[in-house]
């Protein structure tokens, strides 16, 4: 039996220790990220992060990040704060209520801002993953909005969520748990029922507009949210993200599910029903006659943990529509055109 020295042993016996490491403290740095086109390079986890919008800050909240925050931004601005998430970021500063500025981030002494094209940044604006390097914040743009500047991605997949929420734990050193949790999501995901029999229903997510209105196309998360949940989004061929299309075109494509943005304590989601039942073309169509809408909150179709509860809501009600696979009414199948881009 051969015998190891002294030092060979002390060595061996280190490197089982860190074999048996949980992953999240074996992660190594330096940690090299995509991001839209771009990489990152992290050091060691942020300590002075800031989360732009709802969906985003989600994220964050579900990997316990609370710690690591100096701030976030467009929280309250925009739409009502469910208490959960009020009470999860007491003692977090909101340093701007919609868009921020580059002196918000810059003032908070920020080390990494997690936001998207049109979720906090604009293409040429002043808070942009450009300007931001040149202050050393490093900037992880949800890929969803990529689509803003690369007219080249793939239509809208779960990816969208699973791929940036394990980035973020990554970043943070904790990996292992996002992956955990992702396949939680993923399970739950797998136990819905099947599909109604047929063609899949057809889905029509109404944000906002009145004159026009304002929805999601084949880069949306709402395009995998309504895949997922065993339907198909009207607005398919809307080739960007977010955008605006025709009543015409929604009327004709007949929808037998509308999905309206608000939320139970929400005016905007009643707002939205009215406008439906005024318009000449959709007060005629099935789906508003028996106000087959489903209301999801702003944070349930923008990619973060709530898309999980959205699918399983589509699908629940998928399976409650009548006739469920039936084909689409006679009417106009015109191409919708995208229009400005979602801004929140």
């Amino acid at each position: 039996m051969m015998t190891l020295p002294l030092s060979l042993r002390r060595l061996a016996l280190l490197l089982a220790a860190c074999a048996t490491l949980p992953a999240a403290q074996a992660q190594p740095f330096p940690l090299t990220v995509p991001s839209c086109g771009q990489t990152l390079r992290f050091e060691a986890p942020p300590q002075r992060a800031v989360f732009h919008d709802m969906n985003m800050t989600d994220m964050a909240l579900a990997l316990g990040l609370q710690k690591h925050m100096a701030g976030v931004t467009g929280v309250t601005g925009w739409y009502q704060v469910r208490p959960a998430m009020r009470k999860a970021l007491a003692g977090i500063p909101e340093l701007a209520p919609r868009q921020p500025a580059l002196e918000n981030l810059l003032a908070a002494r920020a080390d990494f801002f997690f936001a998207g094209w049109n979720y906090g940044m604009h293409p040429g604006g002043p808070v942009t993953p450009d300007t931001l390097a040149r202050h050393g914040i490093p900037t992880l743009v949800l890929t969803e909005s990529c689509i803003r500047i690369d007219p080249t991605r793939p239509a809208a997949s779960m990816e969208l969520l699973y791929g940036d929420f394990i980035k973020l734990g990554a970043i943070f050193g904790k990996r292992a748990l996002a992956e955990q949790m992702v396949q939680g999501w993923k399970e739950r995901l797998a136990r819905l029922p099947a599909p109604p029999a047929g063609p899949p229903a057809r889905v029509f997510l109404y944000d906002s507009g009145e004159a026009s209105p304002f929805t999601a196309g084949l880069h949306a998360m709402p395009q995998a949210l309504i895949a997922a949940a065993g339907g198909r989004n009207v607005m398919d061929d809307l080739p960007t993200s977010w955008g605006t299309t025709s009543w015409e075109v929604v009327a004709g494509r007949d929808p037998q599910l509308i999905l309206l943005l608000g939320s139970r304590s929400d005016p905007q989601a009643q707002r939205l029903i009215a406008t439906l039942r005024a318009h000449p073309l959709m007060r005629r169509l099935p789906a508003v006659q028996q106000a087959r809408f489903l209301v999801l909150r702003y944070e349930e179709i923008t990619p973060g943990p709530a898309n999980i509860d959205a699918i399983e809501k589509i699908a629940a009600a998928l399976h409650a529509l009548p006739g469920a696979g039936a084909p689409a009414s006679p009417g106009a199948t015109a191409p919708a055109s995208p229009k400005p881009a979602h801004a929140r």
